[in-house]
């Protein structure tokens, strides 16, 4: 044999090709760690933001069941204490939106105004809801329980979202 020949076919003999190592899974590469970290946040705002809204909403319902019953209890005859009950009803749900120090003293026709200002469009101090401030204190008084009652119920789902 030809030993220049021998030499090239060592030199020829090729070996098979070596993959690398395939990544492990764990730990993940921090892009991993990052975008996990960023959907446990989303999802705990997420559910926050829905158990918040839910408990609005039972709220609402519950306040809106009071005012129902007030309708059902009180008659005709009753009406300065269906008023009273009516506006103990709009003050509760005014101190749970609103700071107790803007809420708590007012009276008359300063409260009046508040409800106006809060969501009652003028209906509380020149309409239907201006018997609130002496209606309870009265013997006899005129009103429209259906208005006042559909007013108030307007009050309570803009101030209770």
């Amino acid at each position: 044999m030809n030993p220049s020949v021998i030499g090239t076919e060592d030199a020829l003999q090729i070996r098979d090709v070596h993959l690398p190592v395939s990544p492990e899974i764990w730990p993940p590469a921090p892009g991993w760690w990052l975008l996990a970290v960023t959907v446990l946040v989303l999802l705990l705002w997420i559910t926050i933001r829905l158990l918040r809204l839910w408990r609005r909403s039972r709220l609402q319902k519950e306040i809106l069941a009071s005012l129902d019953k007030l309708q059902r209890e009180y008659s005709d005859e009753q009406i300065p204490h269906f008023l009273a009950e009516v506006s103990i009803l709009l003050r509760r749900v005014a101190l749970m939106k609103f700071p107790r120090q803007q809420v708590a003293a007012l009276t008359g026709k300063g409260w009046l105004s508040f409800l106006d200002q809060h969501g009652g469009d003028g209906e509380y101090s020149n309409g239907v809801g201006s018997v609130l401030a002496a209606g309870p204190y009265a013997r006899h008084c005129e009103v429209d329980k259906n208005a006042l009652l559909l007013l108030t119920r307007k009050w309570i789902k803009r101030n209770t979202r």
